[in-house]
């Protein structure tokens, strides 16, 4: 008798919770009943991280913790410490089932033989040589207003500190009419705002084989106008982008649609050139500025947001100062900021003059200084302004009832209980100024 009590848990990024949530539908569909990874399950899967060492080191944590709850359960460990960390993981006496990143769709498959067996299986393929996009589907989503939908796999890039082409592979995209499907199924289940998402968004379609779109139009492009073509589906979100992806047709493309959320992440790293060479980037702080005024010309007043390593090796003060000095003056809505973390395996870990901690952490503390600030400014500019809200839950603060949601830009908006409104409702609102910040941090927008 199949066991019926399954847990779940996801180390790392949204392409991850994307294949989790996948992972557990597959396991509903077998009979499966789905239980908090807190309690006594049957079968306890983890879906790894390998970003960093830290992430490693969580993932195995999760695992003995999984064995520990129940001895007796099977233990599953899927992703991407599953694939680069697998020998690691074969000698290590909580896991039964070690399923690589392009095998999280044999879970029951890979479930019963060890049924019938009882044997510890590992399902690792060579990353490098796979070139087919596992299809994973989804038709529902654990967020009640918005649903992700991975359309990429891969990354070609080999940036210097990065180890996921060694655990994700190559570029491998999905097809047109398989996004196609699960954005129908998903706007009839009541979603009107999807977001776009994928380990390499910008290559879509790059891929060998993949296909031919119309002449002179972008893969990429023409999948964004396929969404935006659904019935039932209002918003769209693009997941982060390279700067090259970005043209004048590409922009006047997407604003053509009316669908395109004025929300742009566009990977950054630093803002200083040298850093950027030795991060093997593709692109350089001119070309940079060039995309973030161009969004800025097509699409009225963005929110463009980023990422920041801070600590990189060799980067010295002088460095550091031309990356603070070109973020400040892009202006981004958000900064995420990371102190660069060693990874073993690539090739920046063995670079010279690694940067000490405490400089990280000081330049880290400078760059959320600037964070702030910007986020405040492109706040203050919202106010007096009417801003459309997607409606994701009903919460209380203080002493009023709120229901929350974000903007088309992605800004936090918290609206007064009024009339019966629901999760997943799309609201025109006015922004009258800020909500007290010492009642909840994030929330920024009272509206009447």
């Amino acid at each position: 008798m199949i066991p019926k009590k399954a847990a779940l848990h996801n180390l790392g990024c949204k392409v991850n919770s994307y294949e989790l949530e996948a992972m557990q539908q597959l396991l509903e569909e077998a009979g499966y009943e789905i239980v908090s990874f807190e309690e006594k399950a049957d079968v306890y899967v983890v879906n790894t991280c390998t970003v960093t060492n830290i992430a490693d080191r969580k993932s195995r944590q999760m695992l003995h913790r999984a064995r520990k709850r129940n001895p007796d359960a099977v233990v599953v460990a899927a992703g991407c410490y599953a694939q680069t960390g697998g020998e690691d993981l074969c000698k290590d006496g909580s896991v039964d089932l070690i399923l690589g990143t392009n095998h999280k769709g044999d879970l029951i498959k890979a479930l019963e033989e060890y049924y019938r067996s009882a044997k510890r299986t590992t399902e690792v393929d060579d990353i490098r040589e796979i070139r087919e996009y596992e299809n994973l589907r989804i038709h529902r989503t654990a967020e009640k207003s918005r649903a992700f939908i991975k359309v990429t796999d891969g990354c070609n890039q080999f940036c210097s500190y990065c180890l996921i082409p060694y655990a994700r592979g190559r570029v491998r995209s999905r097809s047109l009419d398989e996004v196609r499907k699960e954005a129908e199924a998903l706007a009839e289940a009541g979603y009107q705002e999807v977001v776009l998402t994928g380990i390499h968004l910008s290559s879509y379609g790059t891929d060998p084989g993949f296909g031919t779109v119309s002449s002179g139009e972008s893969s990429l492009l023409s999948l964004i106008r396929l969404v935006s073509q659904i019935e039932g589906i209002r918003r769209i979100r693009l997941g982060s982008l390279e700067p090259g992806i970005i043209t004048e047709s590409f922009a006047e493309a997407l604003a053509r649609t009316g669908k395109i959320c004025p929300h742009f992440h566009l990977s950054l790293q630093s803002g200083c050139d040298a850093t950027l060479e030795r991060m093997n980037r593709r692109y350089r702080t001119l070309e940079y500025r060039e995309k973030c005024g161009l969004l800025r010309r097509v699409f009225d007043d963005p929110a463009l947001t980023t990422d920041i390593i801070v600590g990189f090796p060799g980067e010295t003060e002088e460095e550091f100062q031309i990356s603070r000095a070109f973020v400040d003056s892009i202006g981004f809505y958000e900064t995420h900021i990371f102190r660069y973390s060693r990874r073993e395996g690539t090739k920046a870990a063995l670079m010279p003059h690694q940067v000490p901690e405490a400089v990280k952490a000081d330049r880290s503390r400078e760059m959320l200084g600037i964070n702030r600030l910007h986020m405040q400014e492109y706040e203050t500019a919202m106010i007096g302004k009417t801003a459309e809200v997607l409606i994701e839950e009903i919460r209380e603060i203080g002493t009023e009832q709120f229901v929350l949601g974000h903007s088309r830009e992605y800004v936090p908006v918290a609206v007064p209980l009024q009339g019966s409104l629901h999760g997943g409702d799309l609201i025109r609102v006015r922004i009258t100024g800020f909500l007290q910040p010492h009642m909840l941090r994030g929330l920024y927008f009272e509206t009447k």
